[in-house]
């Protein structure tokens, strides 16, 4: 069995189409959107699978310390190991930028079957929809 079998293959995200059909992303293009859908999917949105997903939004309007860091890193982690088979976490990174209200989340990760190191940077919106001017 190719080691890249096991990777998968899905629909590309964001939706994308190429000469009428729907475009397609393999191997490890594959596990970087799968993360990505993870994070930005709150429990409770997949009818079918309502534990599926991460709970950042929880942290929304928070202030970042080292306990809320700590507290959102373990959510992190956890979903990625309940919903992500294919890879293993080996680091995570956090870097506020105060200006845009951003706080980056970088996960380096393993693919297993493949044995490749990838990282990835989420952009997670602390104060998203509140900067409003009248």
């Amino acid at each position: 069995m190719n080691s890249l079998t096991f990777l998968g293959r899905g629909w590309k995200f964001p939706l994308k189409f190429e000469n009428g059909t729907v475009a397609m992303s393999e191997a490890e293009e594959d596990v970087d959107e799968s993360l990505n859908i993870l994070l930005g999917t709150y429990p409770g949105e997949r009818l079918m699978r309502p534990d599926y997903g991460c709970r950042l939004r929880d942290y929304c309007f928070r202030n970042f310390e080292e306990t809320t860091i700590a507290q959102l890193d373990e959510e992190i982690r956890n979903a990625i190991d309940n919903f992500e088979p294919r890879v293993t976490v080996e680091n995570t990174d956090y870097k506020m930028d105060d200006v845009n209200d951003i706080l980056q989340i970088i996960i380096d990760y393993k693919v297993i079957a493949t044995n490749s190191r990838r990282n990835l940077v989420y952009p997670f919106y602390i104060n998203e929809g509140t900067d409003i001017s009248i």
